[in-house]
């Protein structure tokens, strides 16, 4: 009996490669940079998440947390730590959660390609 050694290259598969991109901007940074140095604990980092409800399905969700646990991904700006659990980083997949002012008010918010509706206060939407 004759052992012949067998292999193939069929390249890398298509769920493999590139991490998906989450943006973090310079305003949301910044801001919660400032809300951190208010707090006056520097081990703070801001955390963004994703839950079922609002008036589309899922809602945004922002809290400030000192802990990263087991499978969070972090992204860090300007000395902020943005913190993602694996699942809601799924739904964010090339997001920017960014910080704006306006005559309505401050706010961090989320801008979702992905996101097939929102509603009318922006927190909220369905994919």
């Amino acid at each position: 009996m004759v052992s012949v050694n067998i292999s193939a290259n069929f390249g890398t598969p298509l769920n493999a490669g590139a991490p998906i991109v989450l943006k973090f901007s310079d305003a949301a940074a910044n801001k919660a940079k400032m809300l951190i140095a208010e707090e006056g604990n520097s081990a703070l980092k801001l955390r963004v998440f994703v839950q079922g409800g609002g008036c589309s399905g899922f809602q945004y969700g922002f809290t400030f947390d000192e802990k990263v646990n087991d499978g969070d991904h972090e992204i860090e700006k300007n000395g902020v730590t943005l913190v993602i659990d694996p699942m809601s980083y799924e739904y964010l997949a090339g997001a920017e959660v960014d910080y704006k002012e306006s005559l309505e008010g401050s706010m961090f918010v989320i801008n979702n390609p992905n996101a097939t509706s929102t509603c009318g206060c922006g927190s909220s939407f369905s994919m």
